[in-house]
């Protein structure tokens, strides 16, 4: 997208606001989709867009649009979308929110590596091979399984410019694999599957068939487990499914400054199990959620939010912050690329511990390993409840693991299942892309069985 178009939406929007900002984003995609084990589709998806967000008189007042206008100056009538673009923006800010907060001014951002050429650069035959060989890993292991699967590449540019000076402009890529398999037995489905996400290009798809082999393999078996309290381990997928939701809600500035997250208030306060520390890093080199700053123009950072289970810090975009009365951590994101800014997180990481993870099985007499549960977003996250069919996990008898289990819900509190006697595992990996976590050892947990 051309430079000179956000200089001049700026200009313009300035003439009849107090304060203007543009954020623009161009990028390129292109996902390989796999079908029961075969390739089905190829597809290459390319997206201009531009948000421009304004403060007139007090109020806040925004507007986004896309398309071949954003990038091609010959376009006609490209000064007439302009013009409609400021519009709009004047028009919702007579309605808009009162304006709290300031754009920032010039600053200096860290160097933060997120772009890798090589990604722009590799063929799409050589990604149908990654797809191939890695349904191929997973069927040499299990014949019958059917697997669905996507390797996708892609990159793009942003550049935030505002009216106070203050401008941004990075490149970024991204490369993310995964699969998804389903073994059928008469009226019984075992469900698997596994991603890996970055923004380099993958060494290969061995670390995610290994994974979901490793699944294959715990499953093998099958058992039934009793329904009352007992012990869990999270796996780092069963972590991000079960408990990512309301953690992550609870940190929102948002929630915090409402006074609906459970730890409003509670800052400096030993609330969590003291082996728990937690924060969010936008910093890290090569992960999907970084970048040198966030979506408004604020200088990305580590933000520590438990540190040895006490309560430190919150996720604050520009408006939040102002209301709470604290600066912007750096963590205001757009929904879907282009939507309104809200506090969000980039990369979270819960600090190892040194528990083994068969050191954590070894010590069950009766217990659950959860891999992945389906449904855990639907309880009262406000209140940190979590819960959900467990779509995949294991049991463990005598130390063991047994075999799967079918028709088991689990349900708990992350305030009670987080706080003394949690163990924490000492091997970590991302999750979703999202959460660096290891296992998690959950003493007494609500389980029912059908």
């Amino acid at each position: 997208m051309e430079q000179l178009l956000a200089d001049d939406v700026i200009e313009s929007a300035r003439k009849v606001a107090e304060q203007a900002e543009v954020f623009c984003v161009s990028s390129r995609e292109t996902p390989v989709h796999f079908e029961a084990n075969s390739l089905k589709q190829v597809q290459t998806r390319e997206s201009d867009s531009i948000a421009l967000r304004i403060i007139r008189e007090g109020r806040v007042g925004f507007a986004a649009a896309s398309g071949p206008w954003l990038s091609d100056s010959s376009v006609a009538g490209r000064d007439g979308e302009v013009a409609s673009l400021i519009d709009m923006a004047v028009a919702t800010s007579r309605l808009g929110n009162p304006a709290r907060f300031e754009f920032p001014g010039p600053g200096k951002h860290p160097p933060v590596n997120v772009f890798d050429p090589r990604v722009e650069e590799m063929p799409v035959e050589e990604m149908i091979e990654l797809g191939h060989r890695l349904i191929a890993r997973i069927t040499e292991h299990a014949p019958r399984i059917l697997c669905d699967g996507e390797v996708t590449r892609g990159s793009g540019s942003v550049r935030i410019v505002n009216s106070r000076g203050g401008e941004a402009s990075y490149e970024k890529s991204f490369f993310h694999i995964s699969v998804e398999g389903v073994l059928i037995e008469g009226t019984d489905m075992l469900f698997v599957g596994d991603s890996e996400s970055s923004c380099r290009v993958p060494e290969g798809v061995d670390v995610v068939a290994d994974r979901v082999i490793r699944q294959l393999k715990m499953a093998e078996g099958k058992a039934t487990v009793s329904s009352k309290r007992l012990p869990v381990v999270f796996t780092p997928n069963g972590v991000a499914s079960a408990l990512l939701s309301p953690i992550v809600l609870a940190f929102n500035g948002r929630t915090v400054v409402e006074g609906s997250s459970p730890l409003a208030g509670r800052r400096d306060e030993q609330v969590f199990d003291v082996g728990l520390s937690l924060w969010d890093d936008a910093t890290l080199d090569l992960s999907v959620g970084s970048c040198p700053c966030d979506d408004e123009g604020v200088s990305s950072r580590r933000l520590p939010l438990i540190g040895d289970g006490v309560v430190s810090g919150f996720l604050h975009d520009l408006n939040t912050a102002a209301l709470a009365g604290v600066e912007s951590t750096g963590s205001g994101r757009r929904a879907s690329g282009m939507g309104q800014v809200k506090p969000a997180t980039s990369g979270l990481v819960i600090r190892e511990g040194d528990v083994a993870f068969h050191s954590m099985v070894e010590e069950m007499k009766e217990g659950l390993i959860v891999e992945h549960v389906m449904g855990a977003d639907q309880g009262n996250l406000f209140a940190g409840d979590f819960g959900g069919n467990v779509l995949l996990g294991y049991k463990v008898e005598n130390g063991k693991i047994v075999g799967r289990v079918k028709d088991t819900m689990i349900s708990g509190n992350i305030y009670q299942a987080l706080q003394q006697g949690l163990g924490i595992g000492r091997e970590a990996r991302w999750a979703a892309g999202v959460l660096w976590t290891p296992h998690l050892y959950c003493p007494r947990l609500s389980v029912s069985a059908k």
